[in-house]
């Protein structure tokens, strides 16, 4: 298994909502009520730029869920079990954690999780059943989408071709 150069990584690829709810719907929903504390991303040093391919980290009050992306459909979601402390080793790629890199992020800091909502491709095509997770605030959201293998990010509402599943 392919842990991104992260030690201690072990992505478990799930497919669909009915995977994604059976596995970690109870967990998601118990974020609900905490504090973003932190998002953590990998930083391609070289380049300046967020790596893509790397687990996202959203630290709730300690409680930390890391989400990737690959391919069409797989979505990992595993908890608490990457540090962010510690090296990310990829060859090639002069790779490094970072928090709250990105624009956006830094305002949704310090507020409280008001619900996740998973996210569905409804369009007939290759990515249709694909899962997006979206974590809503009060005065705003974020969410992690499967820019075509590998993370996209974004912080408006769902597309006109998205179903919305609230997990409550």
């Amino acid at each position: 298994m392919f842990d991104f150069g992260i030690a201690g990584y072990e992505p478990l690829w799930l497919n669909g909502r009915s995977d994604l709810v059976r596995a970690h719907a109870h967990r998601l929903r118990g974020l609900a009520g905490r504090t973003l504390t932190c998002v953590w991303m990998v930083w391609d040093r070289e380049d300046d730029e967020w790596f893509c391919d790397g687990p996202v980290l959203f630290d709730f009050d300690g409680e930390q869920v890391e989400i990737n992306h690959q391919k069409f459909d797989d979505l990992s979601l595993t908890w608490n079990t990457v540090d962010p402390g510690a090296p990310v080793r990829w060859p090639d790629f002069d790779l490094q954690w970072r928090a709250d890199p990105l624009p956006g992020l830094p305002a949704l800091r310090g507020l409280r999780l008001a619900g996740v909502e998973l996210l569905e491709w409804a369009v007939r095509d290759m990515a249709q059943g694909n899962v997006d997770i979206s974590f809503v605030f009060e005065t705003g959201r974020v969410t992690v989408f499967n820019a075509l293998d590998e993370n996209g990010l974004s912080f408006a509402p769902p597309g006109r071709h998205q179903r919305i599943h609230p997990l409550h």
